[in-house]
């Protein structure tokens, strides 16, 4: 990671944003810029986190994903669905959390053509403690308190619904 700037550079740019679009453009560039930037912030704190088991973030998404399914598996497509993710990310995920002996691929027990990840023992074991680490350290959202975690998950909701993440 680089050194502390001496300055806000979303500061700066809302700045150079107000003198070159107007100020109605500024609000919408200076929180995406921001949100983007701590994505970037939140993931490195929670790849660092999860390096000692050789998990990554979306890894560890998946994993969860099986270690709470009702029978510790599911369909490829399924895990990208529930991920929000291309299905091709969900095969290099499963294949990485294969080779690691988290998961196993096994054929659907009625559908000859799905695949199904499972999770193994020890699967299950590095999720639990994967999971009380990123709990103690709060999923790396230092200084924010719960309150205002309340407040940024509700902020970000609409967001969620107008692009159909879900229904409600």
């Amino acid at each position: 990671m680089s050194t502390s700037l001496r300055f806000d550079p979303i500061a700066e740019a809302e700045r150079q944003w107000e003198a070159n679009w107007g100020r109605d453009a500024v609000a919408s560039m200076a929180a995406v810029t921001s949100i983007m930037r701590v994505q970037q912030i939140l993931l490195a704190r929670l790849n660092a986190a999860l390096r000692p088991w050789g998990l990554t973030f979306p890894r560890y998404e998946a994993l969860l994903l099986l270690h709470y399914s009702r029978r510790g598996s599911l369909p490829l497509g399924k895990i990208g669905d529930r991920l929000q993710v291309h299905r091709a990310s969900v095969t290099n995920v499963i294949d990485r959390l294969e080779g690691q002996g988290l998961v196993r691929r096994v054929q659907h027990e009625t559908d000859r053509r799905a695949v199904l990840a499972e999770i193994t023992q020890q699967g299950r074991k590095v999720a639990r403690e994967a999971t009380l680490v990123l709990n103690e350290q709060r999923f790396g959202t230092a200084p924010l308190r719960d309150e205002e975690l309340a407040q940024l998950s509700a902020l970000l909701r609409p967001i969620r619904v107008d692009a159909g993440d879900f229904t409600e």
